[in-house]
């Protein structure tokens, strides 16, 4: 487990357009490398500044890691929609991204604990995980480490890489000591 000093995560602000490049970076690493993200083509920084302005005007959480000395983006996550009706307001979807360097070092655990938080303290009541991949462990096991439960799995629903892939939905209901 690293130092807790070494990172410090913060609300993204749509007014550091440094700060997109570099999470759009992060993500295109994804995309064009991993099976987490089913996309398959890499967003450009207006895309995703978009994405990001519907995120922020609709009152969900976006936060950067940062290394607290370079101040070098290091990952990025939110909690958006799950879906699009209003029977699903209460619900959100996490998406965590960090770069491959930093990868299980602890910090996408505190990003995620963090997006909880700051879902909760936004009002909405469950969180699910929605897993590209059954393979990947380090997400699965992350989720399960804060509270996540599988709730199902979608085979082969997805084609990347020339292989079908499933995905692991797990949730985690925000609602335990509230009355």
């Amino acid at each position: 487990m690293p130092h807790h000093n070494t990172h410090l995560i913060v609300p993204y602000d749509s007014a550091i357009a440094g700060d997109l490049a570099a999470v759009t970076a992060i993500y295109d690493d994804h995309v064009r490398h991993g099976t987490g993200s089913f996309e398959i083509t890499p967003p450009d920084v207006a895309e995703m500044r978009s994405r990001f302005a519907a995120l922020e005007a609709s009152g969900h959480p976006i936060m950067l890691v940062k290394d607290r000395e370079t101040g070098a983006v290091l990952g990025f996550g939110y909690a958006g929609p799950h879906k699009a009706r209003a029977a699903y307001n209460h619900t959100v979807e996490d998406s965590v991204y960090l770069r491959s360097d930093v990868a299980g070092k602890g910090i996408g655990r505190a990003l995620l604990a963090r997006l909880i938080a700051e879902s909760k303290a936004c009002g909405f009541e469950q969180m699910m995980a929605v897993i590209g991949d059954s393979e990947n462990l380090a997400s699965i096991n992350l989720h399960r480490s804060l509270g996540f439960v599988e709730v199902g799995v979608a085979r082969n629903v997805g084609f990347k890489f020339g292989r079908y892939l499933d995905v692991v939905f797990m949730q985690l209901d925000m609602t335990a000591g509230k009355d």
